[in-house]
């Protein structure tokens, strides 16, 4: 019998001398469970930091590689740090409470970013979930359960904030990133939630493990509250208990992965094989998009890539296009279809799987074929496996029998040499289905969607702009920005500096150190010496000043201008590099090799300011270190030859208010 056949020759040569293996695609019996969208994370933290930066035609360009419908990612999902005032992987971000009677919900960027993101879909959901807390919360310890309805007074609020300050209302809601989670916390966050007015927004736990299923599994009320278990980089994987117990499970982050083409392989396997093997509904990237300095951790773990501001140069890269196979052709609310009856493994390798819309009127069908080497993600270990080409066979019944032509969509992998001869989202227009049966040749290292609709498109915006190195010489007096915004350009490590307005009408806005007690950290190590980075990782011979001036109350007791700076993220407190200290009430000053003033080069007496402002001076050149305190040379010495080279910084000898003006700098050569 000579069966009907869909001949996609545009895809792929058939594999010749190999039988086609069948797959039913069947609604008779039912669906699977619902899909609940794909989605991206900003944050955890800091890692939009430049975006807000770019000029805003670049800037609109990327917000629609990322969020427009029907154009590039589109995602579903957009998911973003509660900041709380401490390091959690690329930068601080601001907390809404610096301390109790303090409420701002203007701070940082995630507010603009989910602004831009529901202007662009207005049915994108939205979730935000805590890295840190402020100190405050803790009451000295680093503890965020101590007053569990502290804390939930304190959550509640961001998402009040959100509602009445940026009319955005707050779908998904977690507990407290990678950490361990209280049910009592729980439970006080869900009623403070009903009782404020925010019933619609649902609580995931606990962005981390496993483990809070056995406690759903011992208390009803506990399982009632918790809408959606959220893991992390499970591996596709789930365990028997978790599928069990029935409430929807979620990758609430994954992939976290270099975004060249391996990373596009890693994502488009886990996309489709989190539901596959572990019947996850929902998988999240970390993150959203690498706009952070490439020296700092995990550089380019995002969709795409926008990190040199000042260029406008950005970087589509090809995890955008393997979101759009899904993306594009699905929404939150859509149903999988049964395992092996749309949704399986490959025999050949790779994975499929089939959604339908709430009417059930139109499907979709997403299959990959990445092979191992191909798709490995930075977490965790994957297993050996084999892919093949091969000839598949889909049969579609049921409601599907009658479907006369999808639209198909692919996407090819190259590696190596042979990079540049990928082919991403490649629309093969609409082809006409013969007696419900699809006949396809799969390669290895491909991506290919069958769909009904025929809204997808491949959305371009011309080249982006070259990319350029930093602008030098390179001065700020933060005069041209708002109150409580981070400057451009600058990343803050450790601490939170925000612009304020001067109580000296003369010096306009200045830059201000605010976090005045230590946070409650999510990094492993206590992070106590405020530093803000800016700049090119490889400068080595940099002069940088600047005007600081420290409070009389809740001041810190010392500041500080470096180059050379060779370490962020949750390892700052051990940067080396050339650091120039003043302590204004000591009347002195140190020159070290660390961050942490355990490598002291040369220290001694400095006439300073103990109240009003000191211009503090470094020139390195070489192996000599040129400091200066308001004009006045206090050394010139040798320095270490390591680190070589590294970011500009200025900062704080401990936490406490400080105020900074006036910065400059600019390499060594250009010093009179």
């Amino acid at each position: 019998m000579e069966f009907p056949i869909l001949i996609l020759s545009l895809l792929s040569a058939s594999v010749t001398n190999t039988a086609s293996e069948t797959y039913l695609l069947d609604d008779s019996s039912g669906f699977g469970r619902r899909f609940d969208g794909i989605g991206g994370l900003s944050g955890g933290g800091a890692t939009s930091r430049l975006l807000v930066s770019y000029p805003q035609k670049q800037r609109d360009a990327i917000l629609d590689y990322l969020f427009k419908p029907n154009f590039a990612a589109s995602l579903h999902i957009l998911k973003v740090e509660i900041g709380g005032d401490a390091q959690s992987t690329d930068g601080t971000e601001s907390s809404h409470m610096h301390h109790p009677d303090d409420l701002n919900f203007h701070r940082g960027y995630e507010w603009w970013l989910l602004k831009e993101a529901k202007k662009r879909n207005p049915d994108i959901l939205l979730y935000g979930l805590p890295w840190a807390f402020p100190g405050w919360i803790g009451n000295g310890t680093r503890n965020p359960y101590r007053n569990p309805a502290l804390t939930a007074d304190y959550i509640v609020k961001w998402i009040s904030g959100a509602k009445e300050a940026h009319n955005l209302t707050i779908d998904f809601l977690g507990i407290w990133n990678e950490k361990p989670y209280d049910v009592t916390y729980i439970k006080t966050l869900r009623k403070t939630l009903d009782a404020q007015g925010f019933s619609q927004t649902k609580i995931v736990a606990s962005d981390s493990g496993w483990g809070i299923i056995n406690d759903m599994n011992k208390d009803s009320d506990l399982a009632k509250i918790v809408d959606f278990v959220g893991v992390h980089y499970p591996g596709t994987l789930s365990p028997d208990f978790a599928k069990r117990q029935g409430t929807q499970l979620w990758s609430s982050e994954d992939y976290s992965t270099v975004n060249d083409n391996v990373g596009g392989g890693c994502w488009a396997r886990i996309v489709n094989q989190n539901y596959v093997n572990g019947l996850m509904t929902s998988t999240i990237s970390w993150n959203l998009i690498a706009s952070y300095y490439e020296a700092l951790p995990f550089p380019r773990n995002g969709l795409m890539t926008a990190e040199t501001p000042w260029s406008g140069q950005y970087v589509v890269e090809s995890p955008i296009w393997v979101t759009a196979h899904t993306t594009q052709f699905t929404k939150p609310g859509w149903k999988y279809l049964l395992h092996d009856k749309g949704v399986s493994k490959l025999q050949g390798g790779g994975s499929m799987v089939s959604l339908a819309s709430p009417d059930n009127k139109d499907l979709t069908i997403i299959l990959e074929t990445m092979s191992h080497d191909h798709s490995i993600c930075i977490r965790p270990p994957l297993p050996p496996y084999s892919v093949k080409p091969q000839n598949i066979t889909l049969l579609l019944k049921g409601s599907y029998s009658n479907i006369s032509s999808v639209y198909v969509w692919r996407s090819y992998f190259q590696f190596g040499q042979e990079t540049s001869k990928s082919d991403f989202f490649r629309s093969f227009g609409q082809v006409k289905v013969s007696n419900g049966m699809v006949n396809l040749s799969l390669s290895v290292d491909e991506v290919i969607t069958l769909t009904t609709l025929s809204t997808g498109q491949k959305g371009q915006y011309p080249n982006s702009a070259d990319d350029k190195a930093f602008p030098l010489p390179y001065s700020d007096s933060f005069d041209g920005y708002s109150e409580n915004v981070e400057p451009a350009f600058f990343a803050q490590q450790v601490g939170v500096f925000e612009t304020k307005k001067s109580d000296d009408p003369s010096r306009g806005m200045m830059l201000t150190q605010v976090v005045t007690f230590p946070p409650i950290y999510w990094c492993v190590f206590n992070l106590v010496f405020p530093i803000n980075v800016i700049g090119n990782y490889s400068w080595a011979d940099m002069s940088a000043s600047v005007d600081t001036q420290i409070p009389k109350a809740n001041g810190s007791s010392g500041a500080f201008v470096a180059v050379r700076v060779d370490q962020g993220g949750c390892n700052s407190w051990e940067a080396n590099g050339i650091f120039f200290f003043i302590f204004p009430i000591q009347q002195k000053y140190v020159l070290a090799n660390n961050l942490s003033r355990t490598k002291v080069i040369q220290e001694g007496a400095a006439n300073l300011s103990v109240t009003g402002w000191n211009t503090i001076s470094l020139l390195i050149k070489n192996n000599t270190a040129v400091g200066s305190v308001n004009g006045v040379t206090l050394f010139n010495t040798t320095v270490p030859a390591k680190p070589t080279n590294g970011f500009v910084a200025i900062g704080l000898d401990s936490y406490g208010l400080a105020n900074f003006d006036n910065f400059k700098m600019m390499s060594s050569k250009d010093v009179l």
